[in-house]
Order: structure tokens, then C-alpha cells, then sequence
């Protein structure tokens, strides 16, 4: 009669069946913090700021609560922005907090988001010192190239933005 692997007599039955479970315990990756980006409350003095390091501003929005969300957000930029190499706000496309336009306007952040036509979450734009787009948004997340995509737009608006000085 066969006992499961893990039941197993034989201490070297036992002794792999116990590795292999550590294993596949440590392989799976703990949850990281949730990183937190600036929130996007005066696009115009954003847009500024990041002009005048030649960066283009980078906007996420978001939804609360949304994993992917939270994978642009702690996998892609949030440690750009920690180590100074974006400049990134954050603005929820759900909420009605107040926000201040490039061109001085005030709205929401979420009748911001639907005159932008952000429909998916997240997205990723790129804007210029007057909150044109500098190249093209990154809308969803294809994890197999998602960093690739990134650092081509960013390419892009830094060149926008370059040649717009």
C-alpha cells in the first residue's frame, strides 16, 4: 500500500516533500508596500516644476482598490519617482477633489479624467509645461513589456519636452 508523499515513513520521502513546500512557500513574492505617489492637485505648477528639470510630468490615474493600479504604482513608477527620475502626481478618476488645470481652470479630478477620455485604469499620460501630451498614454499594464513601453514614452516626452524650450 502507498502512503501520500507526505505521509510518508521514509525520512528521505518526508525530508523532500518538506523542501519542496518551503520552496514553494518562499517562492511566491511578498506583497510590498503600497508605494504613494504625490496627488495631482495643481497641474499647472506640476507642469512647471517638471519643465524646469526637463521632465515631462507624468500622471497616473487610477482607481482605488485596483491591482493594477497598484502594480504601475509600486512596480514602475514609484521607484522611478523615490530615486528622481520622474516627476509623477497621482489623481483618482473616481473622485471629486478639486484640481487645478495647466491652463489655470479649477475642476475635479474626475471631470479631468473624462476630458482627457480616461476610460481605463490605470493610464499613464505624459504631459508638457501646458498639459499637451508628449507622447502617447499607456492605458492597462502588459506585464511581459509594461517597463519597456514606459521608458519609450518617457523617451518620447522628454524629447517633447526638450524641444519645446
Amino acid at each position: 500500500m502507498m502512503l501520500p508523499l507526505i505521509q510518508s515513513h521514509r525520512p528521505s520521502v518526508r525530508l523532500a516533500a518538506a523542501l519542496l513546500l518551503t520552496m514553494a512557500t518562499l517562492a511566491v513574492p511578498a506583497r510590498a508596500g503600497t508605494a504613494h505617489l504625490p496627488r495631482a492637485t495643481d497641474l499647472a505648477a506640476h507642469a512647471a516644476d517638471a519643465a524646469r528639470r526637463g521632465e515631462p510630468l507624468v500622471v497616473l490615474v487610477s482607481l482605488p482598490d485596483c491591482g493594477y493600479c497598484e502594480t504601475v504604482r509600486n512596480s514602475y513608477l514609484g521607484p522611478q519617482a523615490a530615486a528622481g527620475k520622474i516627476a509623477v502626481r497621482e489623481l483618482d478618476m473616481t473622485a471629486d477633489t478639486p484640481l487645478r488645470d495647466t491652463d489655470g481652470t479649477m475642476t475635479t479630478a474626475r471631470a479631468w479624467a473624462r476630458a482627457h477620455q480616461v476610460r481605463v485604469a490605470p493610464t499613464v499620460l505624459f504631459l508638457d509645461r501646458k498639459g499637451r501630451q508628449a507622447a502617447g498614454p499607456l492605458r492597462g499594464v502588459q506585464p511581459d513589456f509594461y517597463g519597456a513601453y514606459l521608458e519609450q514614452s518617457l523617451g518620447q516626452a522628454r524629447a517633447a519636452v526638450a524641444a519645446a524650450r
